[in-house]
């Protein structure tokens, strides 16, 4: 339900990205005074307003919520940005939340490559009316508007046609970024096991790193998809439920392949640690051996440094060249045996 309130915007803030009066699928002209196109929406059949913000003021987002009757606790998520994807009802008013993502091209991963940003959007949809709310760069729903706007048809099956043409854009969005990564995995799956691998623990665990937010922002939309998709938890036309059916379609391939990608990474990353594990194990067997070559010539000596004055061989005219000889061939036969054995 609508509530009409003194309070409007004859002039949109600057937050305040579009508003606009909706009437059998086609915009309807004049000027955007929100309270004015409220009231025209609560008794014009077939119409709804349609409101977005982007980062909006505290101020704004309070006049607005006055106006369209927000709950309290929804418009107090929208002030605390970081939310999970999610779904409520509040009597009239339906409440969502998205994750919106971007790819971010790159040269190479790094330690400190962003591969993936993501934004938030809130949406109110009620009878008449829809707000939508936008934060940070991803996700622009200017777009969206005017796509809707060129298929009335759809537009005219009335609010919940733009919450899912919102969802629809996201869902896009991560199936192209689903893709993408895709790519960084198989050259990242390449290098890890290459003979010269040119990828250390840091690129690894930071592609890792940006799997998660992404994850974060697709998985937890599963539910809502849920919810509305099923017929006896929200009233929808049944042509707006068969697209978000698509919609879940889509959104279902996105959540294997980043279930599909998580579970790869962490095989590659295990065995890359095994991998640095058996190269550290390698690289002390070699220590350990030229260690051992090294004390053989160092007890031969040590016995010789004695100066006792019973030894065999003291006063031998080739003692001395003899014990250099002795100690030449025990190291090369030690050296070929730890050889033989692959400790060298």
């Amino acid at each position: 339900m609508l509530d009409r309130a003194e309070a409007h915007l004859p002039e949109l803030s600057r937050s305040v990205v579009d508003c606009a009066l909706y009437r059998d699928g086609a915009r309807q002209p004049g000027a955007p005074d929100v309270s004015a196109l409220c009231e025209e929406a609560r008794h014009a059949e077939g119409a709804f307003v349609w409101i977005g913000l982007h980062d909006p003021d505290e101020e704004t987002l309070a006049r607005v919520a006055e106006i369209f009757g927000l709950h309290p606790l929804a418009v107090e998520d929208v002030l605390h940005q970081e939310q999970r994807p999610k779904l409520e009802l509040y009597e009239d008013i339906t409440f969502l939340i998205v994750r919106a993502a971007q790819y971010v091209e790159h040269a190479e991963l790094t330690d400190t490559s962003e591969i993936v940003h993501t934004g938030v959007a809130w949406i109110f949809v009620s009878e008449n009316f829809v707000v939508t709310v936008r934060q940070g760069a991803v996700g622009e729903l200017r777009s969206v508007r005017a796509d809707l706007e060129t298929r009335p048809e759809l537009l005219a099956q009335g609010p919940w046609a733009v919450v899912h043409a919102v969802y629809d854009r996201v869902v896009d969005g991560y199936v192209e970024i689903a893709d993408a990564m895709q790519v960084d995995l198989d050259a990242v799956e390449a290098s890890a096991f290459s003979r010269h691998p040119n990828l250390g623990i840091g690129q690894i665990y930071q592609f890792k790193q940006e799997l998660m937010e992404f994850k974060s922002a697709v998985m937890p939309l599963q539910r809502p998809l849920a919810v509305i998709t099923d017929r006896q938890a929200l009233t929808l036309p049944k042509e707006i439920r068969r697209y978000f059916r698509d919609v879940a379609d889509h959104h279902a391939r996105v959540v294997e392949q980043v279930i599909g990608y998580d579970d790869l990474l962490s095989s590659i990353l295990q065995a890359h640690l095994a991998q640095v594990t058996v190269a550290q194990n390698n690289d002390m067997r070699k220590i350990a051996s030229w260690a051992a070559i090294a004390a053989l010539q160092t007890a031969i000596a040590g016995i010789y440094g004695m100066n006792f004055a019973f030894m065999p061989e003291l006063q031998w005219r080739y003692g001395y060249p003899a014990v250099l000889t002795v100690m030449v061939i025990s190291a090369v036969l030690l050296y070929r045996r730890l050889r033989r054995s692959g400790w060298l």
